[in-house]
């Protein structure tokens, strides 16, 4: 049987050839293209550069053809010779340590090792040695090993055992699945000092923890719910070895997008390089004049709101009394209709959106929040607090049950204050919670079913003035 190493020179990861899908749940299909010549008869082919977070059994070997390769047995090995590892290979043996002290000769001392403290995936625990009979938590010098010969490696390292009736040259392409690979967009929002047509830049942010650099990689990002299932329990535990990320800044947009299967695929234009531990950005979409809507909501309830009667039964009082009075708060909420004709109509990733408004010459927050994946032609709606010159109040002001005709009859009272210098609207959201049959007999104004137990009011409040809303519901079962 013969050996071959395939050794990627000059490079710290994967070949030239790497071709990377990440996805935006922490995994990546990574591709290589590797150069095979090999004899007739059984051979074993090793390859260096794989990930540290590969997940073995998701391997798939073959030619320039696409046929798959005649594998008989496949291993992984991701322990990377190290002080900590060779410890632990020569536990219970003596070996020398080269001690180097101030004004005192250089002189090797042997010790025993009696325990490594190296434990695979989680924190080492101190080292124990005897040197003299005596026992010490703490090396004596710098560790001497003896050679391994060729079963240490030195980056995560894939092997194969392969059986060739005829001598076999091909380009034979590799593909896997690993940990430790994501990406996700971001947006910055900026509005004028006065108005509402946004300035937009969006921003795709590539993390590798996967323990391996790709080198001038091809990259695709594919946007979407993939399923995936949990990794291994081995996988996480690497995932939590991982060091602080670097940073680093691409400076122009070069992402293409187009659909895929289910999904949305965004491809660099160019090859780029991601190193272990590093964080990379590419600019992705830009666009000016984009036109955003401010939205003022009060929902005194929220998700307070529940169904206080059961099959028309009415419940003790204190649950009756529960959810008369809600907060003061009213929310902003910014839309913005993801169209052409709004200078976007892209299909957006899932990510975080901050907004920004001009104060002269500077640049202030104004609030942030997360939008998911919104295709084309959408609305997207964006939370990002509550106003702080708007006030809303709410009382019940009667409230009856009658039980032998199966009736309860409830009056709401809504106050809203501007105290801003502008005029605005106000959005109520009332929820009927306490019986799918209700009507409104009596009402200030007219209102929008937006579900089975939800109304929605517009009401118009002037600057520094007040607005009074009043309705009563009925319900019957």
């Amino acid at each position: 049987m013969r050996t071959f190493l395939l050794l990627l020179a000059g490079l710290a990861g994967a070949s030239a050839s790497t071709g990377l899908t990440i996805y935006n749940q922490n995994f990546a299909v990574v591709r290589d293209v590797i150069p095979l010549d090999l004899p007739a008869g059984l051979s074993e082919f090793h390859y260096e550069g794989a990930s540290a977070q590969l997940e073995p059994d998701s391997v798939i070997l073959r030619d320039a053809a696409g046929v798959p390769l005649p594998v008989l047995e496949q291993g992984y090995r991701n322990d990377p010779l190290s002080e900590a590892l060779l410890l632990s290979l020569f536990e219970g043996q003596t070996i020398d340590f080269y001690q180097r002290e101030p004004n005192k000769p250089d002189r090797v001392v042997p010790g025993r090792i009696i325990r490594s403290g190296y434990q695979p995936g989680a924190v080492s625990t101190s080292p124990v040695i005897e040197v003299d009979g005596k026992i010490q938590f703490s090396l004596p010098g710098e560790p001497r090993f003896p050679s391994l010969g060729n079963q240490t490696v030195l980056k995560p390292r894939l092997t194969w055992r392969l059986q060739n009736a005829n001598p076999l040259r091909t380009t034979a392409t590799l593909g896997y699945l690993t940990g430790g690979l994501s990406w996700e967009a971001s947006y910055n929002l900026v509005l004028p000092e006065q108005g509402h047509a946004l300035d937009v830049v969006g921003w795709i942010t590539m993390e590798n923890r996967s323990g391996t650099t790709y080198e001038q990689a091809s990259i695709k990002l594919l946007a979407g719910d993939v399923r995936k299932l949990a990794p291994p329990q081995a996988l996480r535990l690497e995932e939590g070895r991982v060091r602080r990320l670097a940073a680093a800044m691409a400076p122009e947009p070069a992402v293409t997008e187009k659909a895929f299967d289910e999904y949305h695929l965004y491809s660099l234009a160019r090859p780029t390089t991601l190193r272990d531990q590093e964080t990379k950005q590419v600019e992705f979409l830009r666009a000016s004049g984009v036109h955003c809507e401010t939205l003022y909501i009060y929902d005194a309830l929220g998700e307070s709101a529940g169904h206080w009667m059961v099959r028309g039964q009415a419940v003790p009082l204190v649950e009756r009394e529960a959810g008369l009075e809600g907060g003061t708060k009213v929310s902003v909420v910014r839309e913005v209709q993801n169209t052409k004709k709004n200078r976007l109509g892209i299909p957006l990733p899932r990510g975080r959106v901050r907004f920004y408004r001009e104060d002269g010459t500077s640049l202030e927050f104004t609030g942030e929040n997360q939008i998911d994946h919104t295709p084309a032609d959408e609305t997207v709606k964006i939370p990002t607090g509550h106003a702080f010159d708007l006030v809303g109040a709410r009382k019940r002001v009667a409230f009856a049950i009658d039980t032998s005709n199966n009736r309860i009859e409830e009056s709401f009272e809504i106050t809203l204050r501007n105290r801003k210098t502008s005029a605005v609207t106000i959005r109520v959201v009332e929820h009927l919670f306490r019986w799918s049959n209700w009507s409104l007999p009596v009402k200030s104004q007219d209102f929008m079913k937006t579900s089975a137990n939800t109304i929605e009011f517009q009401v118009p409040v002037q600057a520094g003035g007040e607005s009074r809303l009043s309705y009563t519901v009925v319900y019957t079962w």
